[in-house]
């Protein structure tokens, strides 16, 4: 009988040790770091067939949102500029943004919601988000949705 996968958001440091040098094998590979299984698998210090048998459940989280719509949310001074200079670093990040949202201003503040496709975007979402944050004007960043 089918059953849907489950998942879970796990902090790193509570990962069994072969979760962490599966999913670093799994970069190498991807970066061209390490050409075959074997030479990732030699370079991290695990078997192939572990790799084998965690390849498709182990997923750093960034990976897991590259490629998706993610929800943004952010608080902004209400400014003259702010919110252009936020959407212009989506557009150089990549980002392609599908939803703007709004909520009037109040004690010098905005509630702004941007949803974006993030299937361009080169640097991770936890990259992103900080640079996102270090605009001047942006009180606030986080993930709210993905």
């Amino acid at each position: 009988m089918y059953q849907k996968p489950k998942y879970y958001i796990v902090e790193v440091s509570a990962l069994p040790e072969i979760f962490v040098k599966v999913a670093e094998a799994k970069r190498l590979l991807s970066t061209g770091e390490a050409s075959t299984v074997n030479d990732a698998t030699k370079m991290m210090g695990i078997s192939r067939s572990a790799f084998y048998k965690y390849r498709d459940s182990v997923i750093p989280f960034q990976n897991m949102m590259k490629g998706r719509i993610i929800t943004f949310q952010f608080l902004l001074h209400d400014e003259p500029g702010v919110l252009s200079n936020l959407l212009t670093a989506f557009a150089q990040e990549k980002a392609n943004i599908l939803t703007i949202n709004s909520i009037i201003p109040t004690n010098g503040c905005a509630l702004v919601t941007i949803s974006a496709e993030t299937t361009e975007v080169e640097v991770s979402i936890e990259e992103m988000l900080h640079q996102l944050g270090m605009i001047p004007g942006v009180i606030k960043a986080e993930v709210l949705a993905a």
